[in-house]
């Protein structure tokens, strides 16, 4: 008996592990069906649902690598959100005429978005030249990231450009501005009497109080201002884009930074991915989790894209016989002399300015940083 008995609690076990095992690949097999609708559901288009169409306009000109990059980033959209939402991408003047048709386009939802330099906002919008690189300011774009993402300032440029009917999503790294000239600069002191090309701003009063006189012109207006004269030099982006703009048929000189570093006065001269606010608020929460993702991808593609295709095209240069010169520490000290007043004068334009700039000084004043000291600022006030 007890031998029968033992043989039915086997039995028993037996009968009850495989039920366990057959309940536990079940749960498995459930959990995973699960957690796989999570990661894919928000993004997974029902039959009935409505595609979501946007337009998005950058400063970038067709064809040059800048724009490529942008068009690419646009056209994934639609794939990445199971079809909910599709970007379409358009080359500057093709919608809007010029930047500031292109701010309002994006302010009145013409366009739902747009990816633009942010200093040209500086005469709307005076706190944007602190949002992107100015003379002598934070030159590393871990720094920006610093900034924007880790002490409080894209919650900032948030709050200022809900002001103007826009949703600032994020910044986009980009390159270092750098100068194209008919003549060699081998110091400041070149820049006296020369006609320049610059985006405005804070970078143009710099150069002007080194006697410079200098215009603001878009992109695509560079090259005949250069074939034709009416300017001496221009400002632009970093090697790849100014070799697709043809720079090299127009000017002899290139002119750098210090080794090391590109440009002293927009040393990480930021883009911005921004939208109409209204467009923006009807985008499920999903969708805007993932558009702000995706302008992190889009910012570090963008910014390695543009750094291969610069070593590529400064060889082109090189051969097509332009001449790199370099700026001294001399031309740095006196660029900081000139440009640290021109901070606070910027910064005293708007609170919001201030703000920025506030956020700024105390990031480089702390330790960790040590970009100015405080007799570097001794008398200047926001």
């Amino acid at each position: 008996m007890q031998e029968q008995g033992r043989k039915k609690d086997v039995a028993t076990v037996k009968t009850e592990n495989n039920s366990r095992r057959k309940f536990l690949k079940t749960a498995a097999a459930a959990g995973a069906a699960v957690a796989a609708s999570k990661a894919v559901g928000p993004f997974i288009q029902t039959a009935k649902a409505k595609t979501t169409v946007w337009k998005m306009q950058s400063t970038w000109d067709a064809g040059t690598s800048g724009y490529t990059l942008f068009e690419k980033w646009c056209k994934s959209f639609k794939e990445k959100s199971g079809g909910e939402l599709d970007v379409k991408p358009f080359p500057a003047k093709s919608v809007a005429a010029d930047n500031n048709a292109l701010f309002e386009a994006v302010k009145t939802g013409v366009l739902q978005g747009m990816n633009a330099f942010t200093l040209y906002w500086a005469g709307k919008i005076p706190a944007s030249v602190f949002l992107s690189s100015y003379p002598v300011g934070p030159d590393q774009p871990a720094q920006w990231d610093i900034m924007f993402d880790a002490l409080g300032m894209k919650q900032l440029a948030r709050d200022i450009y809900a002001k103007h009917g826009l949703f600032y999503i994020g910044h986009v790294h980009h390159d270092a501005n750098i100068i194209h000239s008919k003549k060699p600069v081998n110091s400041v002191a070149d820049f006296k009497g020369m006609k320049l090309r610059v985006p405005g701003g804070m970078v143009a009063e710099v150069f002007q109080s080194f006697g410079a006189s200098t215009v603001s012109l878009p992109g695509s207006d560079i090259f005949p201002a250069l074939e034709k004269g009416t300017i001496d030099a221009a400002d632009y982006v970093g090697p790849a884009v100014n070799w697709d703009l043809g720079f090299a048929q127009v000017t002899k000189y290139i002119l750098f930074g210090p080794p090391g570093l590109m440009s002293i006065y927009q040393p990480v001269d930021l883009m911005e991915v921004t939208a109409n606010i209204g467009a923006w608020k009807r985008l499920s929460p999903q969708m805007q989790t993932l558009f702000e993702e995706q302008v992190k991808v889009f910012s570090s593609e963008h910014f390695l894209g543009i750094q291969k295709r610069n070593v590529e095209a400064l060889a082109k240069f090189k051969e097509a016989g332009s001449i790199v010169n370099r700026m001294s520490q001399d031309d740095v000290d006196q660029f900081r002399k000139k440009a640290i007043p021109i901070w606070f004068n910027w910064g005293k334009k708007s609170p919001d300015a201030a703000k920025v700039l506030q956020l700024q000084l105390d990031f480089m004043l702390n330790d960790l940083m040590g970009y100015i000291t405080p007799d570097d600022i001794k008398g200047l006030s926001l």
